[in-house]
């Protein structure tokens, strides 16, 4: 009996810690995360009065929103009008940040992508913040391409590094974003392949 209670307790504090930290990740930190030490940085949704906070913690010049109103997916996508108005305000406010809406689906699109490099191509931007909704869908997805185009990763190391826990996420091979991931093309592979 005492080891059966042995085993109860744990299991209760490990979900109790998982718990609190999905909490502190989701609701306090808002899903924020380094990609790039001084370059490049991950969130979900950041509320308008702590926007300048992590600009100013972080040096960041830019910000890539990849949310986009309008859509009738209101779980992957649940973008809210309203907020997204909020942010580009509470952005402007700030001296010298650059905000960038870039609307993409949960799988890029090409013309999401150019628009993507077009961004990250210029020096001037960095360092960027790279954000949706949740922080952990488009966020990660745009953050692993980074890793593979301006960093040199491989497609699956960087697919890999978008999660904790890739097995049975949706960066796992057999859904759509990790098999775009695994089988993503590179800018200097296409070039090559038209030489």
């Amino acid at each position: 009996m005492k080891i059966f209670k042995k085993i109860i307790v744990t299991i209760v504090f490990i979900a109790a810690f998982l718990g609190g930290k999905q909490y502190y990740d989701l609701h306090v930190n808002h899903n924020f995360k380094v990609i790039s030490e001084g370059k490049v940085y991950k969130s979900g949704v950041l509320p308008p009065d702590e926007i300048k906070e992590y600009v100013n913690k972080y040096h960041i010049k830019s910000i890539v929103d990849l949310r986009f109103p309008g859509t009738t997916d209101l779980v992957n996508n649940p973008e809210i009008p309203a907020e997204l108005i909020a942010e580009q305000k509470a952005a402007a406010k700030i001296p010298g940040l650059h905000y960038f809406n870039n609307g993409s689906d949960q799988v890029p699109t090409q013309a999401s992508l150019d628009s993507f490099f077009k961004i990250m191509d210029n020096p001037a931007n960095y360092p960027v913040l790279i954000h949706c909704y949740h922080g952990v869908g488009r966020a990660e997805m745009y953050s692993a391409i980074y890793r593979i185009e301006y960093e040199g990763w491989d497609k699956d190391k960087a697919r890999k590094a978008s999660r904790l826990f890739i097995p049975f996420s949706s960066f796992d091979l057999g859904k759509p974003k990790g098999d775009f991931l695994h089988n993503y093309v590179t800018r200097k592979e296409k070039q090559k392949g038209l030489k």
